[in-house]
């Protein structure tokens, strides 16, 4: 069974088991353990998962955190686990004080449904106050499922998880923002369109019935969004994505304007993959990205003469393009994103290519 019916499974789990957890140690046995050892740690190993892990606050001795998992003699995630009924965001402050302290790089605050991840993104050894990583164990989707994957032990690498955090940190935060905007757009926003279209001053009662039209307008442009790609895929499943140069016409007396690039989350996640297979090879920071409309590009150095791979994830079937030492791209059909981890040697030897000064 492979980490994404692993979790799958779990999750059912805890929707079943949940109403009959009274306790904090209940919610351990139960939910916690089997998260970790889903996770690829041997719970019941010292060297690996110590429990009331002991963290001295100045000259407060013997403070325990429920978990700390361990990597070559040192604490590299801490735990801190909840009854599956409270509130998590009161809690918080007490991982900040363990994580202070601790060499851990990571911490993990939970009361067995919703999952939070921290590091210290924002000041060196001192925890963020917001998480980088946050789901609910029952509504868990794919890409967070992939995130999480990075703290599976067979993949944990602090450099690679911390530019993740880094990347999913302002991910989020501009998501929220956007989000934001999308649903309660804020006079600033209004404003932007409004004084490009509107051919006089734009008023306060102006400005109102401008905000209702740009809300209507976004709803509209989703819409229409998802209602092309649904014809797409109805119409031609198993073909591959083409580039599209025409412009796209918004509304008479708009700018003309090309089909936007969006970047998903499951190309990210694709890109995560392939930088953490490389980072034997070279700093995850030489693995760069460039997203096209028919495909997802990975470079080495951001040079378009050095592709690794691309990514074709926004059609019905998915693909991943192989180079050859010609640079002769090879697609192959993939069922998941987790299939890119069958490509590593392929992509190793991609990367050698450049690496070769003699190339």
């Amino acid at each position: 069974m492979d980490f994404k019916d692993q979790i799958k499974q779990f999750s059912e789990r805890v929707s079943k088991l949940k109403d009959n957890i009274h306790t904090e140690e209940a919610t351990k046995n139960a939910f916690i353990m089997p998260f970790l050892q889903i996770l690829g740690y041997d719970v019941f190993n010292p060297m690996e998962v110590v429990p009331e892990f002991i963290c001295d606050i100045g000259i407060k001795k013997g403070e325990k955190i429920d978990y700390a998992i361990f990597r070559d003699g040192a604490p590299i995630v801490l735990v801190e686990c909840k009854h599956w009924k409270q509130k998590l965001d009161v809690h918080d402050g007490q991982l900040l004080r363990y994580f202070h302290v601790s060499k851990a790089k990571f911490s993990m605050l939970t009361n067995g449904l919703i999952f939070r991840f921290y590091t210290d993104l924002v000041e060196p050894n001192k925890m963020d106050e917001k998480p980088f990583l946050e789901f609910n164990i029952e509504e868990i989707k794919d890409g967070q499922i992939e995130q999480l994957k990075e703290f599976h032990k067979a993949y944990f690498d602090v450099d690679n998880i911390y530019q993740s955090a880094s990347e999913l940190k302002y991910i989020n935060e501009i998501r929220q923002l956007v989000n934001q905007e999308f649903h309660e757009p804020n006079d600033e926003f209004v404003k932007y369109f409004a004084r490009q279209v509107y051919p006089s001053v734009v008023t306060s009662k102006v400005l109102e019935a401008f905000r209702v039209l740009v809300k209507r307008t976004i709803t509209n442009i989703i819409n229409d969004t998802i209602n092309d790609r649904l014809k797409s895929a109805i119409s031609k499943p198993d073909s591959p994505i083409q580039e599209e140069p025409t412009p796209v016409v918004l509304s008479a007396g708009a700018n003309t304007q090309e089909r936007e690039i969006v970047t998903t989350q499951e190309e990210l996640e694709g890109f995560y993959i392939v930088r953490s297979l490389l980072r034997q090879k070279v700093p995850s920071s030489r693995i760069t990205h460039r997203d096209a409309l028919s495909y997802f590009a990975i470079f080495l150095d951001d040079n378009n003469r050095k592709p690794l791979c691309r990514l074709y994830l926004n059609n019905s079937k998915k693909y991943i393009g192989i180079f050859d030492s010609e640079k002769k791209e090879s697609k192959v059909e993939i069922q998941t994103i987790d299939d890119i981890y069958k490509f590593g040697s392929e992509l190793d030897s991609t990367i050698e290519i450049y690496l070769d000064t003699k190339k």
